[in-house]
């Protein structure tokens, strides 16, 4: 059937639709929420039918992404669609099946297309989550997401990276390792996704600071400036497909270790990386819980880097605490100007965990240099400022102007004591209730930390709140968070 484009000023968010007159859509034997096969041209596509008396008979209605598709006021040929193949493979993992490297390119290819629904992709979430991911399929996966989206060529012979597994709060070590490490010399174009799991990502705290959302070209440009940059990776689309299941995974908070190596592996082969360093936190609270665990990931990391082509180090760290003091992106902001600055009130432990891991891209990138000297000579903090300002933020911010929610409420000791564990979890829970990190001033403030003493009546933690209500919630889950012997 041939029918005429009527352009409806709608939008899905995502999907591709269309709407047929119900007539149209009976004399093809299609029905709402079929799939129907639209060709225009030598360009076909696979969209979502709808259907509505509102459509006169003859025409077909377009929704603003399905236009951008085909952008033609000519007649299209629509047809009935069977369901695509990713769908049957995305079945076939549910029933806990190894999927070809076929498979998982189609999978890929209709998610960057929209060709799949969302329900369609979050039961190959599920699937992940419940059946996990082989090594091949990771492998698979991971060069399918680097293929769908924009790389970044820099024409540089050592392109340094880092990245944590998160799962411990603040834990803010980006935004101290990249100045660090181009005030040396070496390029690091730092890519990060909005928080999933925690009160705050990467991406979320630099958002205090200064503007995330680039294009490559914009990127490229910062970087010719700075020798570096700190964005947010969506803004750029290198690895489209691996936005849309973050969307996905978001609200239930999942994020199984298949989908989480080939996402931070797809962004790291996107930017050019040829060093990684990975930090896998451990503790009882933690993402992940034991040593043992952690070595599975370590091999898993490893092996399927060496197939991209990237050198990694795999360090594993110390995770039975927050790292840090703020937890929440003005709270973690404002540590790492602190530190930056060489204020008496930064958090030692943070800036002690940064400085040992830039030494570790040094080291594995073969470049003389001294992390600490870079720090304490202020040259990090010159270069900060650059990237800061190249990303249209106020270099000359400083850490008491940083606005934290006008709510708060001090959590005090009822016993003296020494602090013999924390609780991570119950932590993280009470900065999101309270708000982070959509409500950037909201979170928690530590004022002690692991083995340290505390008197009866000493504040142990700081809840900030950008409104009554979230204060309140949060003030809830005031329990079982400190071990205090």
């Amino acid at each position: 059937m041939q029918l005429t484009p009527k352009k409806l000023n709608m939008s899905s968010g995502g999907p591709l639709i269309v709407v047929l007159n119900e007539k149209d859509a009976n004399e093809l034997k299609i029905h709402a929420y079929d799939r129907v096969k639209i060709i225009h041209k030598k360009k076909t596509i696979y969209v979502l039918l709808d259907t509505s008396s509102d459509i006169p008979k003859g025409k077909i209605g377009l929704f603003n992404e399905t236009y951008k598709k085909i952008n033609t006021k000519n007649k299209i040929k629509i047809f009935p669609s069977e369901t695509p193949k990713s769908v049957r493979a995305i079945r076939k993992k549910l029933d806990g099946e190894e999927l070809t490297k076929q498979e998982i390119n189609s999978i890929i290819n209709d998610l960057t297309s929209n060709n799949l629904l969302e329900v369609e992709i979050a039961y190959f979430v599920a699937a992940c989550y419940n059946q996990n991911l082989t090594d091949k399929e990771v492998m698979y996966l991971t060069k399918a997401t680097v293929k769908e989206g924009n790389k970044l060529k820099l024409n540089k012979k050592i392109i340094a990276d880092k990245h944590c597994i998160g799962g411990v709060p603040n834990n803010r070590t980006t935004i101290l390792i990249t100045p660090i490490v181009a005030a040396a010399g070496i390029t690091m174009p730092k890519t990060s996704s909005r928080s999933i799991t925690s009160p705050s990502g990467t991406a979320d705290t630099m958002e205090v600071l200064s503007d995330i959302s680039f294009n490559t070209n914009q990127m490229k440009k910062i970087i010719k400036k700075t020798n570096a940059c700190m964005v947010w990776n969506e803004g750029m689309e290198i690895t489209g497909a691996d936005s849309k299941l973050i969307k996905i995974r978001h609200p239930l908070r999942l994020d199984p270790p298949g989908l989480m190596i080939a996402s931070i592996l797809a962004k790291k082969s996107a930017v050019g990386a040829t060093h990684l360093l990975l930090d896998i936190p451990i503790g009882k609270y933690a993402k992940v819980k034991t040593k043992k665990e952690a070595k599975i990931l370590k091999k898993r990391f490893e092996k399927i880097s060496k197939i991209l082509k990237i050198k990694i180090k795999v360090i594993i760290t110390d995770g039975k605490q927050p790292i840090g003091n703020g937890i929440g992106p003005s709270l973690e902001a404002r540590d790492i100007l602190r530190i930056l600055k060489r204020d008496e009130k930064a958090p030692k432990d943070l800036e002690k965990k940064a400085i040992m891991m830039a030494d570790k891209i040094f080291k594995l990138t073969k470049t003389k240099a001294s992390a600490k000297e870079i720090l304490e000579s202020g040259k990090a903090y010159e270069k900060f400022k650059e990237i800061v300002k190249a990303q249209k933020g106020n270099q000359n911010i400083k850490s008491k102007n940083i606005n934290l929610g006008k709510y708060c409420h001090n959590y005090k000791s009822i016993k003296n004591g020494k602090i013999k564990e924390m609780n991570n979890k119950k932590i993280t829970t009470i900065a999101r209730i309270a708000g982070a990190p959509n409500n950037k001033g909201a979170g928690v403030y530590l004022h002690k930390k692991l083995n340290e003493k505390i008197k009866k009546g000493e504040s142990l933690l700081t809840i900030y709140a950008e409104n009554k209500e979230k204060l309140d919630y949060a003030k809830k889950e005031l329990k079982q968070i400190f071990e205090i012997n």
